[in-house]
């Protein structure tokens, strides 16, 4: 993934954390860049130009890949997350390692053309259909990280324990596949993982439903000896929220609390439904906080306090979850529209702060904190957005962060690179030639 030769990117404008910085030559050698150079009017000679803002790499701290099957079906009707569950149950059901790893390639390929560079994906279909084990215990997690690799992008495998249907209650026939049967037998399974150059390997939780109390401690403990991120659905229902106070008298982050579950190297996903203590448990602790806000709206979860959460000290990140859309700049922009709709005033963030979340922040969630900013030493991943689409035109391109988060969207995305190699240039996927061809014909193949 890596590009070994030196070379020099010269950029139109950059966002370099602040402000945006007309004329910048960025060196870069060993996939990193060894220089940021600004006031450089033209492309030096031998540079290649990157014409429009260009940016950090984003972010996607949480994916489901094999949702982006479900695009344009789960949409149609009425229903709650329980009736889509259920559809999304059926999909799983359908995924082999060949089957999954040519749908995750398009989607990672997708991704890389909205200008994503890495990927937290939360993996926890481990097994075949009814819990039997393959040859490699890993060979969906494989199919993944290989994946990402043919896409040209970097991943994150979150490796999810997931033991149960409910409080007390067995997986159910959809979820025997899920589950290795005990914490232990999770942790030993994914230790077998190997970490590469474009991959880390990370831990989560599901969510406490899904782990029983009891177990918490050995994933954490795996976590911990390997210094991972670890990541867990939280309070994304009401429902969850119930039927934890029924099973143990608190809340779900009060019971991640009291069994050390929280703290600076985990991300909770979603964080919708919290109470007053919950955030103060998670911003006193310092977990962060990854919002899926076009997935919250698609599924109608609600809208989390990502104000209350941030002010209280959990760093904010944003996923794409299900891919009902794959826009990392829309994730920023709904962070803040939802909190406008909710609250009636605007501003609850400026746009270099939802630019932020978008890049260094979410790398750092993903364990890639050397990632997600244009410095001399960082990972050489960063994103062009054009400034003369139909969205982006007429804007002021020193404003920056503004026209990235408020103005443009995927579709404006140009150029991407990662670790200094070109992975899309003008529009195009260097590496997946046909994206569009290759998300239907996996997506049909699964559907079969």
């Amino acid at each position: 993934m890596t590009e070994t030769h030196p070379r020099t990117y010269w950029l139109e404008q950059a966002w370099l954390g602040t402000h945006v910085e007309p004329g910048v030559a960025l060196d870069v050698r060993d996939g990193r860049v060894a220089a940021v150079r600004t006031g450089v009017p033209a492309p030096p000679p031998g540079a290649e130009p990157l014409r429009g803002l260009t940016v950090p790499g984003l972010a996607n701290a949480h994916s489901h890949a094999f949702h982006r099957a479900l695009r344009g079906t789960v949409q149609v009707g009425s229903g709650t997350f329980w009736t889509w569950r259920e559809v999304m149950y059926a999909t799983a059901d359908r995924l082999t390692p060949a089957n999954y790893h040519a749908l995750a390639r398009a989607v990672y390929a997708e991704m890389a053309l909205a200008g994503i560079t890495a990927v937290g994906e939360f993996h926890y279909v481990h097994h075949a259909p009814g819990g039997s084990r393959y040859a490699d215990p890993n060979a969906m997690g494989e199919a993944l990280i290989e994946a990402a690799a043919e896409a040209g992008i970097r991943i994150t495998l979150l490796d999810t324990c997931y033991l149960s249907s409910g409080f007390g209650q067995p997986p159910d026939t959809h979820q025997l596949r899920f589950s290795d049967g005990t914490a232990e037998a999770w942790a030993e399974r994914c230790s077998v993982l190997k970490e590469r150059d474009h991959a880390r390997i990370g831990a989560a939780v599901h969510s406490v439903r899904a782990v029983p109390a009891r177990e918490l401690a050995t994933v954490v403990r795996w976590a911990e000896e390997r210094r991972a991120p670890l990541h867990v659905h939280l309070s994304e229902q009401a429902a969850e929220n119930d039927a934890c106070r029924a099973a143990h008298g608190c809340t779900p982050t009060r019971l991640l609390a009291d069994r050390g579950v929280l703290g600076p190297r985990t991300t909770g996903v979603h964080n919708t439904h919290l109470t007053d203590e919950d955030i103060a448990l998670i911003g006193r602790s310092g977990t962060g906080t990854c919002m899926c806000p076009t997935t919250e709206r698609d599924l109608a979860d609600g809208i989390g306090p990502a104000p209350a959460l941030q002010r209280a000290g959990s760093p904010l990140s944003l996923g794409s979850d299900s891919h009902a859309v794959v826009d990392l700049l829309e994730e920023a922009r709904a962070m803040e529209l939802n909190e406008r709709l909710r609250s009636r005033t605007r501003g609850h963030w400026t746009a270099a702060a939802l630019l932020r979340a978008a890049t260094a922040d979410g790398h750092a969630a993903l364990g890639w904190p050397d990632a997600g900013s244009l410095t001399a030493g960082a990972l050489a991943d960063f994103t062009t957005i054009a400034l003369d689409s139909v969205r982006t035109a007429g804007t002021l391109p020193r404003l920056g962060a503004e026209t990235a988060v408020f103005a443009a969207t995927a579709a404006d995305v140009r150029h991407t690179v990662v670790g200094g190699r070109h992975v899309v240039r003008d529009g195009a996927h260097t590496l997946v030639p046909d994206v569009p061809s290759a998300l239907a014909d996996a997506v049909e193949a699964l559907r079969g």
